[in-house]
């Protein structure tokens, strides 16, 4: 995982541009308006700052399908590039024209950045530690701000500070960040797969994960592009063959999973959903009853991923829990088809749709079903070979992160040749009492052949089953707005607009972009008039101290974020953000001397401050970097930063008139209301996505959205009604 690591960091590097831009803008922006004789103009002093804020509005919207179509590290790039103009720009900046204009080019590199580092990050990280790695570009924005801090205050103590100084210092860091982008940043793999780059993405995969067998993964993210909105939840006993797994149910077809050893293989026997006690059949349940106003409320995605969360941490190894049933750790997620006659290797690239030298699979001996070889094998999706028998490879374990293992089944048989995906997830408390454990699974349409195959490989393979090229795939796709309009899709989309919109409204780029005049207003300058130091040397190194104290802040929220989890830092955080906001409000309103007026005012936006960037500062961004398809994830990302950028553009823009209106304790009185609607919603609304590879997450978004969460409520109620006769 090391490349994963490195790779993140050297993206977030874009975020801590932003960040020293943020915090570069805040000092020199006293100095200013100064020149440009801006005191009497606020709306003017605002547009200086919010520019940048336009500028990532107008390149936002284009950004997401453009990455869609050419790449994340392209666009990585080209962001590089527009903040060493900008900065460059700034450090010319003759009058309040060009410097409006920089501010614009450095906007559009700002977007650029802030849009698509989660993304890029979300797509090459693994599920384990996603959080972390998503939420260094908030500690890395942090650090931004407090080295340009630094820079700004020791400006300050010159008899005459240069503001062009400080904000043309940008474009040296940005080369930096030029040089990596181009030299270091892979392209994301599951870009490089949905474009049928296959090749190109294993290499990527392999030096991202530190191991040559990427077989696994591959096939996720080949599977995650087959999304269509159907999955539906099942559940299953899961044993070896000779256990009697199914002496006490009516159930359909079994499925054969092949573990890693030679001749090892597991039965799942399908079950009525919600049987034994099942963590997700209970979910399903509460969803299907909503017999309170709560009930009705709460988002379906919030309780069925809820139960998922409810089950113990896996082990590194696959295994639902360190102790208890290992059968988990050692099953392989491979299905074995009945009578395959051939099967294509999935060795392909953008310019070899089918691969050639597809071999034929020998007969098994002594399988009584007559069962042939897995889809994939260990030698890494290079081919295909026959699993179980005496000098035949086996397949390799397909875990996938989380806890889940991913395989295949028929629906209707084998002759029907239409196929779905398992993603597989072991109960709570399986297999204490025996061989066996409980399995419950999300199943839906497979990237494999569904209703015919393309005429050159039935010529090629005959009749066995095969993995559309991803190019084919996307070809034969709806177009990008189209699958917007999908349940899951659009369900998802509401979730992460209303967080971006909620986030910038409970005020947090108005207080950074603004701390210093906050601070100033509050009167801090009498907190260090020993030192002689001036009000502005005063405002900028409290505002300096302040961020040096988020560091801390998010590092713990760095160690959380795949612990605890995200939608419970939020439940926790966000109540100290109202609290902070309530007491800033009432220094305020309560007379009180100067000394303690200010360290109160001071206290309060420090705790605001890192208690938001522990929690609602990088959550949002990695929610919506985690809860969208592969195919239109760029186009959604789109979406939910623009709402992100018009609520920055409003509340940035807004401020000093504000502070102007109503003063602070009006200001932070209406922030304190919107944190306390952003409460709510995340109670509500907001699912836990921690540890979760990204294609199982948008397939629990899936089910919630269509309302699959509550169809198996009679069966549900006709085993309460069984238990009460009994």
């Amino acid at each position: 995982m090391r490349g994963a690591v490195l790779v993140a960091i050297a993206a977030a590097i874009g975020n801590m541009l932003q960040g020293w831009d943020n915090a570069t803008i805040a000092g020199a922006v006293l100095y200013i308006k100064r020149e440009f004789h801006l005191e009497a103009q606020p709306a003017i002093e605002g547009l200086v700052v919010a520019t940048s804020l336009i500028g990532a509005t107008v390149i936002t919207t284009f950004s997401g399908p453009v990455s869609d179509s050419v790449g994340r590290r392209p666009m990585l790039i080209a962001s590089s590039v527009l903040y060493f103009l900008a900065g460059l720009l700034m450090l010319w900046s003759p009058n309040v024209h060009v410097l409006l204009l920089s501010r614009l080019v450095d906007g559009f590199a700002i977007g650029l950045a802030v849009t698509l580092v989660p993304v890029y990050i979300s797509e090459t990280a693994p599920p384990e530690i996603r959080g972390l790695l998503n939420t260094l570009p908030q500690f890395t924005g942090s650090g931004g701000m407090f080295l340009s801090y630094c820079m700004v205050f020791a400006m300050t103590l010159a008899p005459h500070p240069d503001w062009r100084l400080m904000l043309g210092a940008l474009s040296l860091l940005s080369l930096a960040y030029l040089i990596l982008t181009v030299w270091y940043l892979p392209e994301s793999p599951r870009w490089l797969v949905s474009k049928g780059k296959m090749k190109e993405a294993r290499v990527v995969l392999q030096m991202l994960r530190g191991r040559d067998d990427v077989a696994g993964e591959m096939a996720l993210l080949v599977e995650g592009l087959g999304a269509a909105g159907d999955t539906a939840i099942e559940e299953y006993i899961v044993g070896p063959p000779v256990a009697d797994v199914d002496a006490d149910v009516d159930g359909g077809d079994r499925v054969t999973l092949y573990g890693p050893e030679r001749g090892m293989s597991w039965v799942a026997q399908p079950l009525p959903l919600g049987a034994q006690g099942s963590m997700l059949g209970s979910a399903i349940g509460l969803g299907s009853r909503q017999g309170s106003v709560l009930d009705h409320l709460r988002d379906p995605v919030v309780a069925l991923l809820g139960s998922v969360h409810d089950l113990k941490a896996p082990a590194p190894e696959g295994s639902l829990r360190g102790g208890g049933s290992m059968l988990f750790s050692n099953l392989g997620s491979m299905l074995s088809f009945h009578d395959n006659k051939h099967a294509p290797p999935l060795d392909w690239d953008e310019e070899n749709a089918v691969a050639d030298g597809a071999g034929e699979q020998e007969e098994e001996d002594g399988d009584d079903d007559h069962l042939r070889s897995p889809l994939l094998d260990a030698r890494g999706m290079s081919g295909m070979t026959t699993a179980g028998g005496a000098g035949h490879e086996t397949a390799t374990t397909m875990g996938i992160g989380g806890g889940w293992q991913l395989a295949w089944k028929y629906a209707d048989g084998p002759e029907s040749g239409v196929v779905k995906r398992m993603y597989l997830h072991e109960e709570a408390g399986a297999g204490e009492g025996g061989g066996a454990v409980h399995a419950a699974a999300l199943v839906s349409q497979s990237a494999l052949y569904l209703h015919g195959k393309p005429p050159q490989q039935q010529q090629q393979h005959g009749d066995g089953p095969a993995m559309m090229h991803p190019a084919a795939a996307e070809a034969a796709a709806p177009s990008a707005w189209r699958e917007l309009l999908e349940p899951g899709v659009r369900h998802a989309l509401v979730c992460g607009v209303t967080m971006q919109v909620l986030q910038q409204f409970s005020g947090i780029n108005g207080v950074l972009y603004y701390t210093p005049q906050i601070l100033n207003q509050a009167g801090v300058s009498v907190l260090l008039a020993s030192l002689g130091l001036s009000a502005d040397s005063t405002s900028i190194l409290i505002s300096g101290l302040t961020t040096l104290l988020m560091l801390p802040a998010i590092g713990v929220a760095m160690r959380l974020m795949d612990v605890s989890g995200r939608r419970s830092l939020l439940l926790w955080t966000i109540p100290v953000l109202i609290a902070s906001l309530v007491v800033l409000v009432a220094a305020s309103v309560v007379p009180m001397a100067a000394a303690p007026h200010a360290a109160v005012a001071t206290g309060s936006v420090m705790v605001y401050l890192c208690c938001f960037v522990m929690g609602f500062g990088p959550i949002p961004n990695i929610l919506c970097a985690e809860i969208f398809p592969t195919r239109v994830r760029g186009l959604c990302i789109a979406i939910c930063s623009l709402a992100f950028w018009l609520g920055d553009i409003v509340v940035t823009y807004s401020l000093p008139v504000m502070l102007n209106w109503v003063g602070l304790n009006g200001v932070f009185g209406f922030y304190a209301v919107v944190c306390c609607v952003a409460l709510a919603f995340v109670a509500l609304r907001v699912p836990e996505t921690k540890g979760l590879p990204l294609e199982v997450i948008t397939e629990f978004f899936n089910v919630g959205a269509r309302g699959l969460a509550t169809s198996p409520a009679p069966a549900l109620e006709e085993e309460e009604d069984h238990h009460r006769c009994h």
